[in-house]
């Protein structure tokens, strides 16, 4: 069965049309510039790139003037984008340990080496409408800089063994979740490059959960840092890597609590989070899922959502996620007409057994 659709095209133009000016607005207010979304909405800039999978601000910027501040919209530009572009190789792994950091907290040791540097945060804010903001008063930089490197808290425990080991990825080739289908069970590697990229509210609400007991899990916030980290490739040509700019970075390590077993001494446990710009909040949440993903390798009960590789990396994709929502608003009437008949037959077939059922009953009593 078929229900023909007429003037979608003029439709289609028409609303494409209104969506200009919808997302124009009022005319006689100058229209919002690039620099203006890249300098003063950085978090939402930064969200963009995590989730589009391209670290590139102005792009991010004009991904979210295009879509009026719609961020799942402006992910889905970056991300479409990003698939036209060539890829020229991979870089070197990056260096977080010789991150310039603006930022660098721990919820584990007061007095860490270094110091706690506080940064830009809302932490310490009042969650507060200020209807009267102005421009920031003017801050007066601190005596003496931050040094080039800052140490691991994590290596305090590190020292003692009491701490499982780091141990550093050593693929030549990295899997390329952008170029591959992600196949279950996936390693570490690739759950990271999936919950990198994954949608930051899906993954705060499964790291919520296994706060709520839907995990075993204590986790402790080992070290927060957020600054810039150097960009390094080896071009083929040359033999050597050399320096081809930096980005801003976050990286969250979690401390986990494992009791040991097979042969293995009672220790802290890790979980890993990394996100492009400043994002602290998806950072902390990637640490607590990647943690809790590791059930398997840990030998523990494997029984809650966030413990379930197919269910949270499949579903982690804000472009995949809202794809399949909102493909319901395309026109559905073929299978529709389908369902909407089946169910008529099938009622008149119920209709029919009623009235068969009544006539017996109606025969018994006469007899």
């Amino acid at each position: 069965m078929y229900v023909a659709v007429k003037g979608g095209e003029q439709a289609i133009a028409r609303s494409l049309a209104l969506l200009a000016e919808a997302r124009r607005g009022d005319p006689a207010l100058a229209e919002i510039e690039l620099a203006q979304i890249r300098e003063q909405l950085r978090l939402g800039v930064a969200r963009v790139m995590q989730e589009g999978s391209l670290y590139d601000e102005e792009l991010a910027a004009l991904a979210i003037r295009q879509a009026a501040g719609d961020m799942l919209e402006a992910i889905f530009l970056l991300r479409a984008y990003r698939t036209t572009l060539p890829r020229f190789g991979y870089t070197e792994p990056l260096d977080t340990d010789a991150m310039r950091v603006r930022r660098r907290v721990s919820g584990t040791f007061k007095d860490i080496p270094g110091g706690q540097v506080l940064g830009p945060t809302y932490d310490y804010t009042q969650r507060l409408l200020d209807v009267e903001a102005g421009a920031a008063e003017p801050v007066t930089p601190a005596e003496a800089a931050l040094p080039a490197r800052m140490p691991r808290v994590l290596d305090l425990l590190d020292a003692e063994a009491l701490i499982e080991r780091a141990e550093a990825g050593g693929d030549a080739e990295p899997f390329d979740l952008t170029r591959e289908p992600l196949s279950f069970p996936a390693d570490r590697a690739t759950r990271l490059q999936n919950l990198a990229r994954g949608d930051e509210g899906f993954l705060l609400g499964m790291a919520y959960s296994t706060q709520r007991g839907y995990a075993e899990s204590h986790p402790f916030a080992g070290e927060i840092r957020m600054g810039e980290v150097d960009v390094w490739v080896c071009p083929e040509e040359l033999g050597f890597a050399i320096e081809i700019g930096s980005i801003v970075l976050t990286e969250c390590q979690m401390i986990n609590q494992f009791h040991g077993g097979n042969g293995v001494p009672p220790q802290f446990t890790r979980g890993y989070g990394l996100s492009m710009g400043e994002g602290e909040r998806k950072a902390m949440s990637m640490a607590l899922v990647d943690r809790a993903l590791r059930c398997d390798e840990l030998a523990e009960p494997n029984e809650a959502p966030a413990q379930n590789q197919e269910f949270v990396l499949s579903h982690s994709d804000s472009v995949e996620a809202s794809g399949f929502v909102q493909h319901l608003k395309l026109p559905h009437y073929v299978d529709f007409q389908a369902e909407l008949s089946l169910l008529r037959t099938l009622n008149a077939r119920h209709a029919a057994q009623a009235r068969g059922e009544i006539a017996a009953a109606d025969a018994g009593e006469a007899s």
